[in-house]
C-alpha cells in the first residue's frame, strides 16, 4: 500500500519489479487515473493472480502482467517484454532478506520472494535503472537492516535518493526505508525525519490510516 501511494503525482507509466499479485502497482493507478502499469512477476501463480486482480478491479484495459525474472541479462528481459528507458516510476518491494538468514520457506517460489543477497538486490537495482526513462523515479521499500547495499547501489546509478525512515511506533527503532532516487539527476542525498506507522496499540496514525483505506497518498 506505501509503495503504490509513494509513485509521484503525474507519473504516465509505471512499472513495478516483482508485483506478487498486483497491490503495489493497483494502489498507484487507483490514485492517478491516467496512469499505465506494467506488472513484472516471476513466479507464474501470482503472475497468474496479478492478472485476476486486475480484472477483479476494473484495471486490466490499464495495465498489463508479465512473466519475467528482473535479475535476468538484459536480452532476456526484454524478451520477456521489459523495456529499457521506458518507464516514469519503477517500484519494487524485493525478496527481504539475506541470503541464509530468517527462516527459509519450504515453498521454492515462496524462499525466492522472502530471500535475496547483496549481488543480487543490486541487479535488481541495475533492472530498474535500465528501465527507467530519463528524469523517471525509482522508489523500493526495503527492511533498514539492509539499508547500507540498498543506497549504495542507488546513489551509484541515481541522484536526488531520498530517504524515508519508518518506524512502528514513536520511540522505536526504525524497520523500513522507502527510498527514491532520480535517473539522470545530480541531487544530493536527503535524509527524511522518520515517520511513526503507529500511535496508540494498533492504531495507525492519521497519515498512514488514511493511506491503508485509499484516501490519500504519501507525500514525501
Amino acid at each position: 500500500m506505501l509503495l503504490g501511494a509513494a509513485v509521484g503525482q503525474g507519473r504516465k507509466t509505471l512499472l513495478d519489479l516483482g508485483c506478487g499479485v498486483g497491490t503495489a502497482g493497483f494502489v498507484a493507478m487507483a490514485h492517478q487515473p491516467d496512469l499505465g502499469a506494467t506488472l513484472a512477476e516471476q513466479n507464474s501463480e501470482m503472475a497468474a493472480l496479478a492478472v485476476q486482480n486486475a480484472v477483479a478491479n476494473g484495471l486490466a484495459e490499464r495495465c498489463r502482467v508479465i512473466q519475467v525474472d528482473v535479475t535476468a541479462k538484459g536480452s532476456e528481459r526484454r524478451a520477456g517484454g521489459l523495456l529499457d528507458n521506458g518507464y516514469d516510476s519503477v517500484i519494487a518491494n524485493p525478496p527481504f532478506f539475506a541470503g541464509g538468514a530468517g527462516t527459509l520457506a519450504a515453498d521454492k517460489g515462496r524462499a525466492e520472494a522472502r530471500h535475496m543477497d547483496a549481488a543480487t538486490l543490486d541487479r535488481w537495482i541495475k533492472t530498474a535503472a535500465s528501465s527507467a526513462a530519463a528524469g523517471g523515479e525509482i522508489i523500493f521499500v526495503y527492511p533498514s537492516t539492509s539499508l547500507s547495499p540498498l543506497l549504495s547501489g542507488f546513489e551509484q546509478r541515481f541522484g536526488a535518493v531520498t530517504v524515508l525512515p519508518l518506524a512502528p511506533r514513536r520511540g522505536e527503532p526504525t524497520t523500513r526505508v522507502l527510498i527514491r532516487g532520480i535517473k539522470g539527476s545530480r541531487a544530493p542525498l536527503t535524509l527524511l525525519s522518520s515517520r511513526v506507522l503507529h500511535v496508540e496499540g494498533r492504531a495507525f496514525a492519521p497519515e498512514f490510516d488514511a493511506i491503508f483505506r485509499g484516501e490519500a497518498r504519501l507525500v514525501w
